[in-house]
């Protein structure tokens, strides 16, 4: 991220959300919302004192409510650029207009209450889809976990913030319950992967590692520690995976192959009733601390911007490349890539390779005077179109719109709207033939003339 902000060629729009996509590849007009911060980043130096003096509090997003933050903040120690933000919800002053400590205390003047939303518009020669991915909502589906119940039963996400160095508790593995070293933790793998009846049907690919890894550092860090990993299968598919796996086994890690039917308290411990399939038995565990691993989904926004830049989804909402082997990182809108998690669950090796195969598609889209188009696009007959929008409608890559036509019609000049096909962005998926009540547009190629000659042609 460090790099990318220095980088001369690369502009950094943050705290800014796509609302509108025009134009084509080579071509993309792009309207952008930046939201206000009410810090001028001309001004402020990252000094971070009005950070350490806000005086409300609120539980922080980036450490999923483990820990707290100011409502000045940066959202996470390496965020670029390394400014603050004020968040608008929380603040005192923007709610009541009361407080106002950062403003006073800031040495340079950065602070900016009056600050207003702006919306501009830019050119792109081509965009690349990187929107990650959210944890898959298990509280509801998988109530029998106890959530909301128990608040040592976390997600891995969750874990994974206590172990980091940079973390609530300073990289120490403690309950959340009542900040004590968890002697017994239990994982608890595929909830909601590989699961039709209550979650996804997809493997989240990331959980196996990540849980081996967690499993691990719990038997590193914490002294006469145990961890039990209750799973349906192992998958390591990665170069060293499966020996970090046998790694994991041969440290102490416990496998029981079965998934946990319920959680219960009984005093300070966790009862994790389940099934050892292996051996044919059920099993009971008394855990300090439960870990979830939660199965991947599509970002919650996902879908919106899918419309907005003008592709499409897959059954499970997840970007839909144009070939899921000959052409994985592309979409079937020109010009448009994708990236890492967005495009379906992946480990972060899988992520770089992909973002830099996407990078080096637009540094070939680029590098080239002319573009080669698919020549089985869709034109229209104006003699016949009556200008109704149908198509325009139906259109999945906005490749059509209405333009005007003048012409002379009994001596008289009058205007009349046609559809017009942008082949840059036409797919040539034929949505708009089959909804044209005139018939006219047909696909280069594929008319209806050239179809009928084709069937006479095999069975005459």
């Amino acid at each position: 991220m460090v790099a990318a902000a220095q980088h001369p060629n690369i502009e950094l729009l943050t705290y800014s959300e796509v609302e509108e996509v025009g134009g084509y590849i080579g071509n993309f007009e792009v309207k952008i919302r930046k939201k206000a911060k009410y810090v001028d980043y001309d001004k402020c130096t990252g000094c971070g004192l009005c950070e350490t003096k806000c005086p409300t509090k609120v539980p922080s997003e980036y450490d999923l409510g483990l820990g707290k933050r100011p409502c000045i903040y940066k959202p996470f120690a390496q965020a670029v650029p390394s400014k603050p933000v004020i968040d608008a919800v929380n603040c005192r002053k923007l709610k009541t207009g009361k407080c106002g400590v950062c403003a006073k205390l800031c040495p340079t003047g950065a602070v900016n209450f009056e600050d207003k939303d702006e919306v501009i518009t830019q050119n792109f020669g081509a965009i690349v889809m990187a929107t990650g991915f959210d944890l898959f909502e298990w509280e509801k589906a998988y109530g029998e976990y106890g959530y909301g119940k128990y608040p040592d039963v976390i997600t891995g996400l969750h874990f994974e913030r206590l172990s980091n160095a940079a973390g609530p508790t300073g990289g120490r593995i403690l309950r959340p319950s009542d900040g004590k070293e968890p002697k017994t933790v239990v994982f608890i793998k595929c909830v909601g992967s590989r699961d039709e009846a209550k979650g996804k049907e997809y493997y989240s690919r990331a959980c196996c590692m990540y849980t081996a890894k967690h499993a691990h550092q719990v038997i590193d860090k914490i002294p006469d520690s145990k961890a039990y990993v209750f799973y349906m299968d192992v998958r390591t598919p990665g170069k060293a995976y499966d020996e970090f796996y046998n790694k994991t086994l041969a440290d102490g890690a416990v496998y029981l192959r079965g998934r946990v039917s319920r959680i219960y308290k009984e005093g300070d411990k966790l009862i994790c009733k389940g099934e050892d399939s292996l051996i044919g038995k059920q099993v009971s565990v008394a855990a300090d601390m439960v870990v979830l691993a939660t199965a991947m989904t599509p970002s919650k926004e996902s879908e919106k911007i899918a419309s907005i830049v003008g592709f499409g989804i897959d059954k499970d909402g997840w970007y839909q490349e144009a070939h899921p082997k000959l052409r994985p990182v592309e979409t079937h809108t020109g010009g448009v890539f994708l990236a890492g998690a967005c495009q379906g669950p992946k480990d972060i090796p899988d992520t770089v390779s992909q973002a830099s195969g996407a990078a080096v598609k637009v540094c070939a889209l680029f590098s080239k005077a002319e573009m080669e188009t698919d020549p089985m696009v869709s034109y229209v007959n104006e003699e016949k179109c009556s200008g109704c929008g149908m198509c325009v409608s139906c259109c999945p890559y906005k490749a059509i719109e209405l333009i005007p036509k003048k012409e002379r019609v009994h001596g008289k000049t009058v205007e009349r709207f046609v559809a017009n096909v942008n082949t840059g962005l036409c797919q040539g998926c034929g949505a708009c033939t089959a909804a044209c009540r005139p018939g006219a547009i047909d696909l280069q190629g594929f008319t209806n003339a050239q179809i009928l000659e084709e069937v006479d042609a095999l069975c005459l």
